[in-house]
């Protein structure tokens, strides 16, 4: 699988029809081909995965400022085809895109993901060694996408500070060093199927578990570490003392 900077038009007319087949978005949802030419020429990133000449994956980065001056990038979309899941294509983009964000002096990177979603919970925070310490309620508002469900769309916002000894463990394949757990949200490991099968049990589960989120950031803590288990998926929240 090679990795590489898209610049070319039909590279991000490919990636525009890619969100399609994977999220299946109706046409206004979709990043339109303007955004992916704009990020590639103002410091951003759009990268894609390719399995010979077929685009299996892409990501796409826009660059941010936060209050105070700081630059970060934000990693507003990863999308892999689902034949070429679970191959380990969505890490080698993670880390890609950490390659050229370092060369560029930026040392954060942060994007969203939908609490619910245990796998993307475990991939970033376990494998890439992101940290969380805040909750988004309905960020997009409700979508077309089947993988959404209907639900509101909140999200958790992963810090990812890619030049820390966390992360730079992580890209080593090395187990980065564990700080103190003093609290745990737990949810069920079914929680995909509920979605699909009773999405009013999925909004009760999604509304207590932003409940647990935002005391535990509102008292100091982060999400430092996921455990899985047979039956559940649990975050692991404890203070975040450096990078």
């Amino acid at each position: 699988m090679e990795v590489r900077q898209l610049v070319k038009l039909h590279e991000f007319e490919e990636a525009v029809r890619l969100q399609r087949e994977i999220w299946g978005f109706e046409d206004v949802e979709l990043l339109p081909l303007r955004l992916f030419v704009v990020a590639s020429k103002i410091g951003g990133q759009v990268l894609g995965a390719f399995a010979g000449s077929k685009m299996a994956a892409f990501c796409l980065c826009i660059p941010g400022l936060k209050p105070g001056g700081k630059y970060y990038l934000h990693s507003h979309m990863l999308g892999v085809l689902p034949e070429y899941r679970n191959t380990g294509v969505g890490r080698l983009l993670k880390f890609k895109q950490r390659e050229y964000a370092l060369l560029s002096g930026i040392d954060l990177i942060e994007w969203t993901f939908d609490p619910l979603e245990l796998k993307n919970a475990f991939f970033n925070i376990e494998r890439l060694g992101a940290i969380v310490r805040r909750y988004v309620h309905n960020q997009y508002g409700t979508t077309s996408s089947h993988l959404h469900g209907g639900l509101p769309t909140d999200r958790l916002v992963p810090e990812w500070w890619i030049n820390s000894s966390r992360v730079e463990a992580r890209a080593a394949g090395r187990p980065f060093e564990r700080h103190p757990v003093e609290a745990t949200i737990p949810l069920p490991a079914d929680i995909a199927d509920i979605r699909r099968s009773s999405p009013q049990e999925a909004r009760a589960i999604q509304q207590q578990t932003a409940k647990l989120f935002v005391e535990c950031f509102d008292s100091g803590l982060a999400v430092i570490g996921f455990e899985r288990a047979k039956s559940t998926g649990t975050y692991l929240l404890g203070p975040w003392h450096s990078r």
